[in-house]
This record gives structure tokens, sequence and C-alpha cells, in this order.
């Protein structure tokens, strides 16, 4: 008798194998998953061979419903006016005025012009979640004048690849509405779970920079001539905080106080980031048919995926692949937090390889039920594994904040710069995770008072 699991496993390795071809992910989803139905349905049928899997043709049509039911789920509407939110909010001005105010309060301070990358990369993570844009934003505001003070290429850039990196878990989050979707959890409850571990994640990164550059100040120079900071200063960067802070509290201040859902506030979001682009007289036709083409760019990449994606669960599903995931896990004789632990482990080392929304669409809906069954709270693990898979943008071969960094890094800055100097953020990463699963009212406190 053939075994099912031998399917399971062909099409799980087969997927790995498809993705390093550089076929378009979409396409190596959904083609994967007709292959594996056409090879159920006529040739290991003609066998006898008893697969577990559809009965006939006409029971794969049920992925017309689960496709057309994506199209309606009102959450997803939300991804599109995210994306446009950050889009605009990145030409708005907002970040330029950030970076001259920050740079005058901290200018004498050895590592001051890190500080500054860090705190900007986390009012960008609570203003705009799109990390692609906010890395090559902030390399193209922070490197150059970085590059002049004579800070260690390797600190510079590792401070500006995970500073950009903070808005795929601090909420508003696009990668938390995927999750949300794909568990049925409500996304305000993971947005307010994952706001202690983001701001944490940037704590840990500003005591990373001041230690270092007091071990070290040689990679971390203070200027040679610092003047006196004024209270103009202090005055500057107050006022220009104070925008993206007002669009942070119109957008999740209104989710947290049950005033709008999240995808309502995200056309709030949308709103007040196309205000403050025309307050900062940045907004024009031009500009305007930029974002909307870029947002329609990436909104399609999403969804094309989760087409894919949502082929590809059927067919594991009809091979027993829930099953098998689900009894190799509480097979193991290990204590449940074990389990979690070799789940987390397994994202970790899946996020060199793969995208965070490969992860999220695929193993994170077959680990999930395994979780819930082992006696652990969903928002706490889902924020948990989001902390995770935040890695994924940092480490090599396949992480992009690299990529980002690199296509507009300044002329003498190597891809070797890149790599190590993320290396001691990944590790500041793996604390936070550690934080995480030590101290659940980390993510759990904020929304028990809430609701």
């Amino acid at each position: 008798m053939f075994e099912y699991e031998i399917l399971v496993i062909i099409l799980l390795v087969s997927f790995m194998a498809l993705i390093f071809t550089g076929f378009p992910l979409a396409w190596v989803l959904g083609g994967v998953s007709f292959v594996f139905m056409v090879l159920s349905l006529t040739v290991l049928n003609w066998f006898g061979v008893d697969t577990y899997f559809l009965d006939d043709w006409n029971d794969f049509a049920i992925i017309v419903d689960r496709i057309w039911a994506q199209m309606q789920n009102w959450v997803l509407v939300a991804l599109p006016m995210f994306v446009f939110m950050g889009l605009m909010l990145d030409r708005s001005g907002v970040a330029d005025k950030l970076m001259a105010n920050f740079t005058k309060l901290f200018r004498g301070l050895r590592g001051g012009l890190a500080l500054t990358v860090i705190l900007i990369g986390v009012l960008l993570a609570a203003s705009t979640g799109i990390v692609g844009a906010s890395v090559v934003l902030l390399s193209m505001l922070a490197l150059p004048p970085m590059m002049e003070a004579r800070y260690n290429k390797s600190l510079a850039t590792g401070v500006v690849a995970s500073s950009g990196t903070l808005g795929i878990l601090i909420p508003p989050s696009i990668m938390l509405v995927i999750m949300a979707d794909q568990l049925s959890l409500p996304v305000g409850d993971l947005f307010m779970g994952a706001v202690f571990p983001g701001l944490i994640l940037g704590a840990l990164y500003v005591t990373y920079v001041i230690v270092a550059a007091m071990v070290r100040p040689d990679i971390a120079p203070a200027p040679e001539r610092a003047e006196t900071v004024t209270w103009w200063d202090v005055l500057g960067v107050v006022w220009s905080i104070v925008p993206p802070l007002l669009l942070i509290l119109a957008v999740l201040g209104s989710i947290f106080a049950g005033i709008a859902t999240p995808t309502e506030a995200s056309g709030i979001g949308a709103l007040g980031a196309t205000l403050l682009a025309a307050a900062n007289r940045r907004l024009n036709i031009e500009v305007l048919r930029r974002v909307c083409r870029e947002t329609m760019l990436t909104t399609a990449f999403i969804f094309g995926i989760f087409l894919g994606a949502t082929a590809f669960a059927l067919v594991m599903r009809s091979l027993g692949g829930d099953e098998f995931i689900g009894g190799l896990l509480t097979g193991l004789d290990v204590e449940p937090w074990v389990v979690v632990v070799i789940i987390l482990f397994v994202a970790f080392i899946a996020g060199f390889f793969l995208d965070w929304l490969e992860i999220s669409l695929i193993i994170l809906p077959l680990v999930a039920p395994v979780v819930d069954a082992l006696g652990f709270d969903l928002i706490w693990f889902t924020v948990l594994f989001a902390t995770t898979l935040q890695t994924s943008f940092l480490t090599p071969p396949v992480g992009f904040s690299l990529f980002y960094l690199k296509g507009v890094a300044p002329p003498g800055i190597t891809i070797g710069h890149i790599y190590k100097g993320v290396i001691p953020f990944v590790i500041l990463q793996i604390i936070a995770i550690i934080l995480v699963f030590q101290f659940e009212d980390i993510v759990l406190w904020l929304p028990d008072q809430m609701y």
C-alpha cells in the first residue's frame, strides 16, 4: 500500500526545489498543486494506489469557491490601503525632516547618527509597515552622512537594514494582517500584541549601538566639533515628530479604541499620508500616479501568491498533510514547549531560503492547530512566529532588506560589509524571540488591558 505521507514529503520537497529555479512563486505554488492533483487523479488511481486524495476532478472545483472567498475577505481590503499609506508616507518628506532634526539633537553624541536611524526606523515602522520602502529611504538619507562621519561600514549598514525591517512587525504590519486572515484571528489583537515586542527590538538596537560605541569608539566616532544643542533643536524634533505621531494615533488609536476596524483604519492612514504629503508640498499628479501604480503591483503580487497558496493548501490538506505534520509534532516524546521551539527553529532556518510571505501562507497554517491543541495562546504564538520571521529579512542568501540596501548603497559598501553588519542585529532579534517566548505577558498584556 502506497503511504500518503510519501506524497506529502515529495510535494514539499518539490516546492522547495522549484523555488530555486527562479520561477515566480505564485506559478510554483499553483503548478506544483496542479501536477500533484493530476498525479493522484490519473496515474496513481490507474494503479489502484490509495492516496487519501481527491476522488474525482469535480472535487478540485472547490478551489473556485476558496478563491472567491479570498477575494471577498473584508480583512484583506486593508492590504492595498496600508501599502498605499506606506508608499505615500515615504514620499511625503516626513522622514527627511525627522533625519535633519534628530541629527541636530544627537550631533554631539558618539553614535548619534546610528541612534537617529533607529528612532526614525521605529517611527516609520509604526506609520508605514513597508519594509522595502523604509530600507531604501533610510539608506539614501542616512548612509551618505554616516560614511562622511567615518562610521564603520558594517555598523552603518547593519543599523539601516535592521531599523528599516522593524516595519514588518510593529503595527500596522501587512504581515500581521495576512497572518490574522490565515488563522481567523482578530487583526486588532495581533496589532496590540506586537507593540511591545517591536519596541523591545528597537530598545535592543539602541542599547547595542550605545555599548558598541563605548567599547569601540572608532566604529561610531563623535564629531570633532560638536555644536551645543539648543532649545530650538529640541523644538524642531518635537515639531517633526508630531505629524507621524498623529498618523499613528489616527490609525492604531482608532483600532485600539474600538472606533474603527483595521480595514477602516487603513483608509484613514492612506488619507492621512496623502494629507501629509500635500502639507509638505510633495503631492502632485506624478507622485500620486507612481504610488497608485506601485500599490497595484505590490497588491497584485501578494494576491497572486495568495491564489497559488490556496491551491497548494487544498492539495496539501487533501493529501493528509495536516494530519501528517500534526502527528509528526505531537508524536514527539518531549514537553509541549519543546515542540514550539522546534517550530520556531524550522521557521528561522526556512527564513534563510524563503520569504516571510511563503512561510506565513504555507507553514503557519499547518503548525498553528498543533500549537493550539497543545494549549498555547494563538495570539502569543502568532506574534512570536512573526518576530521569528523578521529575521528572514536579514539572513542571507534571501534576505530582502540586504538586497534593498545594496541596491542604493554608496560606492565602497560591499555585500560583505552588509552581511557582517547584520549579524549582531540577527542575534538581538533572537534575544527578543527568547524574551517573548519566556514572558507571554509581553504580547498578551496590552490586549488583555484593552478588552
